[in-house]
């Protein structure tokens, strides 16, 4: 029987979470799929066109 609204997640429970979101902060580099290919995106159009003010 589930209580609606509540869920548990094993990987917040064990820390992974928070570890990975710390790696991201201290290395700047992201540790999600998305966050990973909006820098990568990033840097190909800066190195495309150039930087822009």
């Amino acid at each position: 029987m589930k209580i609606p609204g509540l869920s548990f997640s094993w990987k917040r429970a064990l820390g992974i979470s928070q570890a990975k979101q710390k790696f991201a902060r201290t290395t700047g580099i992201p540790t999600t799929k998305q966050g990973l290919e909006r820098k990568v995106g990033s840097s190909i159009l800066k190195a495309i066109f150039g930087k822009k003010r």
